[in-house]
Parts: structure tokens; sequence; C-alpha cells
């Protein structure tokens, strides 16, 4: 196992550079989710850290040792790719010692260590089958117990999962971390799917066009979102925004919602365009109280466990998710409440967060 650091690193294809001086340490034993629209530099990074990319600028660690001209084979890496790539003329057992034996490694002990693997993935009945023979989960799996019998210093996953459908997702998405969890190797993990992101990681690491936009653990980033772009990504269904500005203590929205201000968001805030935002689950249904407002429900979603309202509020678009189970139908009203604690407020502009501490 080994700690990986990432000191101001660039890349740059002729005058495009599309990675923007990227520093990030990462622990040894930690379990980190690179994550990120398609295009913001996700995979890049992961291949740099492989060796598959070079380096434009900056430098790569690996266990406190930079690996920028080290070849991908000496860096004691392994890395498991959106693809399989198993030879389809080779039984799980030798796809998954084919490494060992390149290295010369002696027969016993790649034996030793291909049974140990497939213990430890649930692959002991399968080592005398051929790919064409398992199922899409079990290839996957192969694919992991090939990185897992080198025994490297940090795994690399290139969005593992993506080929899969979404039942077998869930179930590969929980073996994985329990490997990492009996394992404790270094695991840097790229996926674009946030909610991969939030059950897996120790830490989450947003990128955008190339830089990286917030790095925290995942409730920190679901709960404290410092841009709108990290507050958007972040959350299944996304958040709900409103344009407004600040009015004396009030926000308001452009179709009309108002909101109360503490003092020092006022200040924060004051002569800014704001975008407004509010989480799907923290819209609440309200009786006969001062603040309720009544919306209009546009299409109701009922999953079982939950419903999803579409609603029209003051002729804004805005999502609810409720616990409860309602029986509505397109054009019903319902009163509802926009609890001020849940309200997130971005600068127009910047996109950042405006928050209490930034009124001092």
């Amino acid at each position: 196992m080994a700690n990986v650091t990432i000191d101001h690193v660039t890349k740059s294809y002729g005058a495009l550079q599309v990675m923007h001086g990227v520093s990030l340490d990462i622990r040894d034993g930690e379990f980190v989710i690179l994550v990120g629209p398609s295009g913001c530099g996700k995979s890049t990074l992961l291949r740099m850290i492989a060796g598959l990319e070079p380096i434009s600028t900056g430098a790569v660690s690996i266990g406190g040792r930079v690996v920028n001209d080290v070849r991908p084979k000496d860096r004691n890496i392994a890395m498991v790719f959106q693809s399989y790539a198993l030879y389809p003329h080779k039984t799980v057992a030798q796809n998954m010692g084919f490494a060992l034996k390149l290295a010369g490694r002696p027969q016993s002990e790649i034996d030793a260590r291909v049974r140990s693997a497939a213990e430890i993935l649930d692959l002991l009945p399968y080592l005398d089958r051929f790919p064409k023979q398992l199922s899409g989960g079990q290839r996957q799996r192969v694919a992991m117990g090939r990185a897992i019998v080198r025994s490297p210093q940090v795994f690399l996953f290139d969005e593992p999962l993506s080929n899969l459908d979404a039942k077998l997702r869930v179930q590969m998405r929980t073996e994985i971390k329990a490997l990492h969890q009996r394992l404790k190797t270094t695991t840097i993990y790229v996926t674009h799917d946030q909610v991969e992101a939030m059950t897996m990681a120790d830490r989450i690491v947003i990128m955008n066009a190339g830089r990286l936009e917030q790095v925290g653990p995942p409730l920190e980033l679901y709960d404290d979102p410092q841009s709108l772009f990290v507050a958007g990504f972040l959350g299944s269904p996304s958040m709900n925004f409103f344009k407004g500005r600040v009015e004396g203590e009030l926000v308001k929205t452009r179709g009309g919602l108002q909101f109360a201000l503490t003092p020092d968001l006022v200040q924060a805030a004051a002569g800014k365009s704001l975008i407004v935002g509010i989480r799907p689950e923290h819209v609440e249904l309200a009786a006969d109280v001062a603040d309720a407002w009544e919306a209009t429900v546009v299409v109701d979603e009922p999953t079982g466990a939950e419903t999803q309202v579409a609603l029209k509020l003051s002729g804004e678009d805005l999502l609810a998710t409720f616990r409860e189970r309602l029986t509505v139908k397109a054009g019903d009203t319902i009163k509802i409440r926009l609890p001020a604690n849940r309200l997130y407020l971005f600068d127009e502009t910047s996109g950042r967060r405006i928050a209490k501490e930034q009124s001092n």
C-alpha cells in the first residue's frame, strides 16, 4: 500500500490545455473516487497516474517516489478497465495469473495467488471456465482478480461498471467496497455516476473542465457544496435552482417567491444576482401555516419507497421528493414549505456559494 501525491499536474495536447495545475494527496489505504461529467479530465488524470499518459508539467508520486519517468509496469499499480480485456482462449485461472507468468514467477506461487484471489472474489468454482462461459459480473470479477494477484501498492479503476446492467452495478459496487475494506489497498476509482461515488468513496474528488471543483467525504460535499456546479452535480434528482436578488432582508426569485435571510447572509449577498437552491427531499408538505405555498402538480412519479412530484410554484419549476405516499394527479393543488434553513445561495456570476462566514 502507498499514498499517492499529485503535485500541480498539467496536461496539454499541443496548444490545448486540458488539465490545469491539479494537486491532490491520497492517503495510504484510502478509497478516492474521481467523478465529473464527460470531458472533465478524470480518466486523463487516472491514466497519468498509471503512466499511460505523459505529464506535461508537475509530478506524480506513489509511495514517496516520483514516477513521472517510470514505466507503467514498474509503478507497482494494477488497473481495472471498463472493458474486461480477458483472453478468450485462456481459462479464468490463466487470465488471472498471466501477468505473474510474464514476470517469471514460479507456477506454485502463481497457483497460490490465483486461488487466494479467487476465494476473495467467489470465483473458485469457475477457475477452469473460459470467459464466454461467464456472466458480465463474473468477467468483471476476473478482471479484478487479475489485478489482485499482483499485490499492487495502488488499484486504479476506470469506470469498471459501465458495461453492466443496473441491478448488477449495485451488486458489484457493494463487492468492490467490501474488497477494499478487506485488502485496505489505496484505490483510485473513476466514474461519471455520482451514486457510485456517494456510496463507495472515503473521499470524492469532483472535477470540472480539468480542475478540482471540491474534495471531501461524500456527505460533506452533499450537505455543504461550495459551488453551483457541485450542488447541481451531486444528488439524484438534482437540486432545484431559482434565479433571484436580495431586496432588503429578503431574497426574491423572478417567479415571485421570497425568503427571509439572516442579517449576516443579507450582508454577504447584498446587491448580488443570486441562484437559490433547495434539494427535492427538503421540500415539505404543509398544512395551513403562514409560510406555506400553493403549488400545482404537473407529474407525479410514485416509486414505492417515495413519491417524486414535478410542481409549478409561482411560475417556477420545482421537483419534490416525499416519503409520504400521495394520491395526486396533474392539475391538483398541494401546499408546501421551502424551509429557510434548507436553502442554498450562490453568486450567479461566480457560481460560488454565499455562506455566513463570508460576511466577516
